[in-house]
């Protein structure tokens, strides 16, 4: 009897997956529990296709990314959905900066971002002239597209190739016997020989459910965004963002041009009171109890409190988010910031030091592949990933 792979999860990450087992002729069922495919991570980002400015060359990131662009380049292409290859320019504002856009420059070249070109602040203006700063890098091949829509596209190819993806199945428990994987769902029970668990938020709540290490737990962050006012979008041609301080684990407020022609300013980063947490209301005692408890609260607390004080009052305080977004376009007014548009939660992996996963990570538990900590960018590097955990992990061959 063909062997039947199951996966859970119906983010792009998980139907990427799928996809790549069905165009191997490899039975597979997704089970996802919401009713739709991309209802979290997926479909609440920004939708930028990255080009690798940031990931230490030989990581998991900077490879799989590297190639994901192009996949996710070729399938817009072939599936006749949108991809606009608008471009980043990452700003050094003072000279204090010009170091930290150097090593982004040497780490950049060393991933083989195309077409990347260092600009003086006269150059610079040239591609973005509202924006203020001394030195810039241009990516002119960072992109952005629909991130939903192509899940779904992807979703409609597996089905196509006789894979199923079941929806409203929430995954209430996983039990192994000798060479079968039962999952029980809200709905059923289902048989698989193997297991892929990309569960994106939930990824560490499915690993306990089979015995896997309770590290990394995740961590869950929200990331808010203002939209710019339509008057205003002139300001803004493609993205503008700044150099990464490497003391803390997010890039900072910056701007994008969306696929559709819109311009957000965001994210920040505040630590989300529920693992599906878009709100300031959405509060789950047991998530937000889970974390504190976690062994490396204490020790991440201690290292971040600092940036975690910064994030919470610009979230709560429109003038703190304008003063920040306005160090990069001195003519943007707080007027200008208007009603914020969705929140996305980032599920931020952390060890029981305290330290912030930076890298994918993957782990193999017997018959169930576990994708451990898979943030930005994971959409960029989705059918990257699914390769490299088929060929690495489950030893499935193109």
């Amino acid at each position: 009897m063909a062997e039947h792979i199951g996966v859970i999860g119906g983010g792009i990450v998980g139907i990427a997956v799928a996809r790549a087992l069905a165009s191997r002729s490899i039975r597979v069922t997704v089970i996802e529990k919401e009713h739709r495919v991309a209802m979290h991570q997926t479909g609440h980002n920004s939708g930028v296709v990255h080009a690798g400015l940031y990931y230490a060359p030989g990581s998991l990131k900077a490879r799989l990314c590297s190639a994901g662009r192009e996949m996710t380049r070729d399938f817009c292409i072939d599936k006749n959905l949108p991809y606009r290859e608008v471009g980043k320019t990452v700003v050094a504002v003072n000279a204090e900066e010009i170091v930290r856009l150097d090593q982004i420059e040497e780490r950049s070249r060393q991933n083989g971002v195309p077409g990347l070109r260092r600009m003086s602040a006269a150059e610079m203006r040239e591609v973005e002239p509202h924006v203020a700063g001394v030195a810039a890098v241009h990516s002119p091949h960072t992109a952005v597209v629909d991130y939903a829509s192509i899940t779904e596209a992807l979703a409609d190819d597996v089905r196509k190739n006789g894979g199923e993806i079941l929806l409203g199945q929430e995954v209430l428990r996983i039990t192994q016997e000798i060479g079968k994987i039962t999952v029980v769902t809200s709905s059923q029970d289902h048989r698989f020989d193997r297991l892929i668990v990309c569960a994106g938020l939930q990824s560490d709540v499915v690993a306990a459910m089979i015995g896997a290490s309770p590290s990394p737990r995740i961590l869950p962050f929200r990331g808010e965004y203002w939209g710019l006012d339509s008057s205003r979008q002139h300001l803004v041609n493609g993205m503008i963002y700044p150099v990464p301080d490497p003391r803390f684990p997010f890039l900072g407020v910056h701007f994008t041009r969306g696929v559709y022609d819109d311009v957000h300013v965001g994210p920040n980063a505040v630590p989300a009171l529920a693992r599906e947490g878009y709100k300031w209301s959405s509060i789950s005692l047991k998530d937000s109890w889970g974390s504190l408890t976690w062994p490396g609260a204490p020790a991440l607390a201690k290292q971040h409190w600092r940036m975690g004080a910064k994030e919470i009052s610009a979230s709560l305080f429109k003038p703190l988010y304008f003063r920040e977004a306005r160090r990069f376009v001195p003519e943007l007014r707080m007027s200008d910031l208007v009603a914020k548009t969705a929140a996305g939660v980032r599920a931020q992996a952390w060890g029981r030091d305290g330290g912030l996963l930076d890298d994918f990570a993957v782990d193999q538990v017997g018959p169930v592949t576990l994708l451990r900590n898979a943030p930005s960018p994971a959409a960029t590097s989705a059918m990257a990933i699914a390769d490299y955990v088929l060929e690495t992990y489950m030893v499935v061959k193109p």
